[in-house]
This record gives C-alpha cells, sequence and structure tokens, in this order.
C-alpha cells in the first residue's frame, strides 16, 4: 500500500502548547471526563481480552499513545492502562515486579512536546520517549507494540479533501468551512478522505501490533443512523464559520481566505469503524461501546467550556490559515454566539465510544 499523502494543514495542527489561559493543558475538561469514564471499560477489556502470551513475549511492555497531545491526560490514560496490565499479570499468578513498561507519546511534529515532557512524573513507572509524525503512516518497527490507545484523536484526518478547496470542482465548499450542513459532493469528499485515512491508520497498525496485541481507540463521532446535518460538530464548526463570514464581513479576513478554509475532521460512526475493520481484516472487534456522557463542572458554563475547547483544540488551524490577529476577536465572537444560542448546540447529536481491537495471528 502506498504511503498515505499528508497535507500541510494537517500537519501543522497541534492543540495550544504551554500552560497560558488558552493551552489545552488548561482546556481539557471534557477529555479528562472522558478518561476518569472509561477507566473501568478499558481494565475490563484488557482483562478480558490481552493474551498471556503476548504478557509473556518480552519482559517489556511497549505501549504507544497516539495523538497524546500535551498532558496531562495522556498520563490519567497511561496509568490506568499501566494498572489494568498489572492486574492482568497477577491474575496470571506472574510476578509483575519483573515487568518494565516503555510508553511512546506520538502526536504532530509541531506538538509541544516540551510542555509534554515537563509534565512527566519524576516517580513514573515506565521509560518515556516522544514519537513524532502522523499516525497514519509508520511509526515503529514490524511487531514491536502491544498495545496502541488513542484518545479523541481519530476523527482529525490527514488532510482536507484536495477537491473540496478546488474552485473547479463540484465539491468546491465555497462559503464553509466544514463538510456535514455541505452539498453531496462535499459530503462524499469527506466520507472518501475518511475511508482512505482509516484504511491505511489500520494498515500500518496492524504492521506495528504483535499479535495478540490490542489497540483501544476512544473516538468522539455520531449515532449510527443520525445525518451528519445533524451532529454537534457540525452545529460547531457552523457557528464558527458564520463567525468567519462576519469578519470577511467587516474586511478583517478576505472572503476568499474563507472560502479556502476547511477543517480536516470526519465525525464516524460506530457502524462506519466496523466496516472499516473489517475491510482490514487484520482485527477482530472485540467490542464497540458507547461512553457515558461527561457533565461539566458546576462552575462552567457549557458555553465556556464549548468555546475555551474550541480554541484550545482550532487555535492552531487558524492561525495556520489566517494569521494570529484574527484569534482573539474570532473566539470572543464564538463565545458570544454559542451564549446567544446555547439550545443550537444542545440540539446536535454526539456519542463517544470505545472501540477493542486485537492483533489477529
Amino acid at each position: 500500500m502506498a504511503e498515505l499523502e499528508t497535507s500541510k494543514l494537517s500537519e501543522a495542527f497541534s492543540m495550544n502548547g504551554g500552560d497560558g489561559p488558552n493551552s489545552y493543558a488548561k482546556n481539557s475538561t471534557l477529555q479528562r471526563g472522558v478518561v476518569d469514564a472509561t477507566k473501568e471499560l478499558l481494565s475490563k477489556a484488557i482483562a478480558e481480552n490481552l493474551d498471556i502470551e503476548t504478557l509473556l513475549s518480552s519482559k517489556t511492555f511497549h505501549i504507544a499513545d497516539l495523538g497524546c497531545s500535551v498532558g496531562p491526560n495522556t498520563f490519567f490514560s497511561v496509568e490506568n492502562l499501566l494498572e489494568a496490565v498489572e492486574f492482568k499479570y497477577q491474575s496470571q499468578g506472574l510476578n509483575s515486579q519483573i515487568l518494565e513498561f516503555q510508553v511512546f507519546f506520538n502526536d504532530h511534529t509541531p506538538n509541544d512536546f516540551n510542555m509534554l515532557f515537563k509534565s512527566l512524573a519524576e516517580n513514573r513507572r515506565y521509560y518515556a520517549a516522544g514519537v513524532p509524525g502522523s499516525f497514519y503512516g509508520r511509526l515503529f518497527p514490524n511487531a514491536s507494540i502491544q498495545m496502541v490507545h488513542s484518545s479523541y484523536a481519530t476523527h482529525w484526518l490527514s488532510r482536507v479533501p484536495k477537491e473540496v478547496a478546488d474552485r473547479n470542482t463540484p465539491a468546491w465548499n465555497k462559503g464553509r468551512i466544514y463538510y456535514s450542513n455541505s452539498t453531496d459532493e462535499v459530503v462524499m469528499a469527506y466520507e472518501a478522505q475518511y475511508a482512505e485515512d482509516m484504511e491505511y491508520f489500520l494498515h500500518v497498525r496492524a504492521q506495528e501490533i504483535v499479535h495478540g496485541g490490542l489497540m483501544l481507540l476512544i473516538i468522539i463521532g455520531r449515532p449510527n443512523g443520525t445525518p451528519h446535518s445533524d451532529s454537534r460538530a457540525n452545529i460547531t464548526f457552523q457557528i464558527l464559520g458564520s463567525c468567519l463570514m462576519d469578519l470577511a464581513r467587516k474586511g478583517t479576513v478576505s472572503e476568499e481566505k474563507v472560502d479556502s478554509f476547511n477543517v480536516p475532521m470526519y465525525c464516524m460512526s460506530p457502524q462506519e469503524v466496523e466496516a472499516a475493520v473489517e475491510r482490514n481484516g487484520c482485527f477482530s472487534i472485540e467490542s464497540i461501546e458507547n461512553l457515558p456522557a461527561v457533565k461539566p463542572p458546576d462552575n462552567v458554563s457549557k458555553t465556556q467550556l464549548f468555546a475555551s475547547h474550541m480554541r484550545a483544540a482550532g487555535e492552531g488551524l487558524v492561525k495556520h490559515h489566517f494569521g494570529e490577529e484574527i484569534l482573539d476577536e474570532l473566539f470572543d465572537l464564538y463565545q458570544k454566539k454559542l451564549e446567544e444560542q446555547p439550545s443550537a448546540v444542545e440540539s446536535g447529536k454526539s456519542i463517544s465510544f470505545l472501540v477493542v481491537l486485537k492483533r489477529k495471528a
């Protein structure tokens, strides 16, 4: 299979680094809630599906967290995984004290790995290494990883579909920044890009993961049978797109610049993931399970939470395309519009689900 091409926009994407007020580290409450909500499910999945032969194949257990960002959530996830693997080891009557862990933290090259490494606990129970690069390409040697984990990362595409930004194709997405409220041609272009990306993602992971190894994916998407236009992501990006068009009408940015901006993200359904895994043929689906909804903290409104998360997650994309001069004005306007129509976001359909895959022999 030919190597997947990634776009400069996708490579430029990274969560806000550092520890400032708009950083991912300070605005990842929702993801922390997901980590907590999945702890027992992950422990159960590992207890039921991790083969003893995989445990005994090496005294060093290799874990990769794909799309780790800057912390702290990746560290909480890793600790949960370590506890579950140790429990599995002990449940087989084995001495877990002799087991060593190597954890690889992966994200795009622009990710703030310095912030990540500075946040590592000094008394951690594992050896840590950073692995920069897109997870839509090879990251590790053949059969070198026992467990892959990824949380809230695989909805990001390797690139914006080429035809969406080409004014000479029927899929040109003029006046919009996202696919789900657009024409059939745009939707089909995004669906095709997702299918290509997931095919390659599974292809390269199948080479890297040992037989019997596990892949644990926590995905934000849409319920089976839900039209793209009804997804919560569609509504939030519609609002952001309307903010950009407002700035274009003011002359702050050009309309042509807005027309050429598209978000490389796709909200998949569990059925779409299942179909991709079956096409690949290298993994068995052990389980696909919806996760409970995460409630925001009592001292933060939902609109504040959505606005702060959108900036922490999307500022890099906006800055790369438009420059940093518009950031404060754009995201202030975005929060204002959210507060004016809070029920709009509530009406959107969204789910988070856990996919447990095992590498076939």
